[in-house]
C-alpha cells in the first residue's frame, strides 16, 4: 500500500478564502499554527479561557481574542489545539453549544475522537492536521520558507468539503511544502501510541537506563556510562535522521559495524517484539485510553510517581553533572 502524498502544487487553498478560522488553544501548536495561517492570508482568530496566561500573549501578536464559546460561534473552521486530557471538558461546555450545522472542526491528534470520548453532531465536518514536529519548529521552518509534513485525516464529511479543508489547512501552516500523508484517525492515533510507548519515549528512556544500569554494575565508572549510552546516543540518532540506518552506518567503526549488526538483534529480540505486539493490542483494544482517561480524573498521581523516581534514577544524576561539565545545562 502506497501512501497519499499532498504536495503544496496539488493543493488549492481558497477554500478558506473569506472564512474565519478560530484557533482553539495558544500553546506549542497553537501559536505556530494560528501565526502561520495568519501570515498564509487567512482570517485567524484565537479562542481561550480569559485571565489565562496564553491571553495577552496572542493580543500583544495582534490577534482578536475571545473567550472559547464565542470564538467558536464566530468560526467557520474550528482547530481544536489544546492538550488531549482538558479536550472533553471544554468541548461539552464550550464548543458543542456553539457548534452549529455546517462548521468544520480540527484536531492534531486523533485520540478524543478516535476512542470516542468526544462525539461531535453528525452536521458537522470533522478532520485532522498533524504536524509530525512541535510547534517551534512548525513556525520556524514556514518563516525559512520550508515546512514540516504532517498527517491529514478526514472523520465525518457533512459538507463533502472535510478533505479540501484539511489540506487547505495543511498548505496553510506550510505543511504540503514537504509533504501531507492522507491517513485516518485510527492509524493517526495507534500508530502514535504505539510509537512513544515501544520506541520513542518509552522504549528510548528504557534501553538507555538498562545499558547504563548494565554498564556499573559491572564496576565501570558511571560518568564513563552516561557518555557511552545517552551522549552519544544523539550524534547516533543525528546521522540516522540525516540519512538513514545506511549514513550512520557508514559512518562508525567497522567494529561498532559488526558489533551492532551481529549483536544488537541479540538483545532487542523477538522477544522485545512480542512484548510491543502485546502493547499494540493494549492500546488498539481502547484499554490504555481508558487507562490513562482514569488516570488522568484522578490527577495523574502515577504519572507524578513515575516522573519523580526518573529524575532520582542514577543516569539522571550523573547526567545532570555532566551536562554542566559540558557547558548544556546552568
Amino acid at each position: 500500500m502506497v501512501a497519499k502524498i499532498y504536495r503544496d502544487e496539488e493543493v488549492d487553498a481558497s477554500i478558506l478564502d473569506g472564512k474565519t478560522i478560530t484557533v482553539i488553544g495558544y500553546g506549542s501548536q497553537g501559536h505556530a499554527q494560528a501565526l502561520n495561517l495568519r501570515d498564509s492570508g487567512f482570517n485567524v482568530i484565537v479562542g481561550l479561557r480569559r485571565g489565562g496566561s496564553s491571553w495577552s500573549r496572542a493580543e500583544a501578536d495582534g490577534f482578536e481574542v475571545y473567550e472559547i464559546g464565542e470564538a467558536t460561534r464566530r468560526a467557520d473552521i474550528i482547530l481544536f489545539l489544546i492538550p488531549d486530557v482538558h479536550q472533553p471538558q471544554v468541548y461539552q461546555e464550550q464548543i458543542a453549544p456553539n457548534l452549529s450545522e455546517g462548521k468544520a472542526l480540527g484536531f492534531a491528534h486523533g485520540f478524543n475522537i478516535h476512542f470516542k470520548v468526544i462525539v461531535p453532531p453528525p452536521n458537522v465536518d470533522v478532520f485532522m492536521v498533524a504536524p509530525k514536529s512541535p510547534g517551534p519548529t512548525v513556525r520556524a521552518t514556514y518563516l525559512q520558507g520550508k515546512g514540516v509534513p504532517a498527517l491529514v485525516a478526514v472523520y465525518q464529511d457533512y459538507t463533502g468539503n472535510a478533505m479540501k479543508i484539511a489540506l487547505a489547512i495543511a498548505k496553510g501552516i506550510g505543511a504540503t511544502r514537504a509533504g501531507a500523508i492522507e491517513t485516518t484517525f485510527k492509524e493517526e492515533t495507534e500508530t502514535d501510541l504505539i510509537g512513544e510507548q515501544s520506541v520513542l519515549v518509552g522504549g528510548i528512556m528504557e534501553l538507555i537506563k538498562k545499558g547504563f544500569e548494565t554498564i556499573i554494575e559491572r564496576g565501570y565508572q558511571p560518568e564513563v556510562a552516561y557518555f557511552e549510552v545517552c551522549n552519544e546516543l544523539k550524534l547516533i540518532m543525528d546521522l540516522i535522521y540525516e540519512g538513514g540506518l545506511e549514513k550512520m552506518l557508514k559512518a562508525v567503526s567497522d567494529t561498532a559495524k559488526y558489533g551492532g549488526l551481529v549483536y544488537g538483534p541479540k538483545i532487542i529480540d523477538e522477544h522485545v517484539k512480542q512484548n510491543m505486539h502485546r502493547i499494540a493490542d493494549y492500546i488498539v483494544s481502547g484499554a490504555f485510553a481508558k487507562e490513562w482517561l482514569e488516570e488522568s480524573s484522578k490527577g495523574q498521581p502515577t504519572l507524578r510517581r513515575l516522573m519523580e523516581e526518573t529524575s532520582k534514577h542514577p543516569l539522571e544524576v550523573t547526567g545532570k553533572a555532566m551536562r554542566r561539565l559540558i557547558g548544556l545545562e546552568q
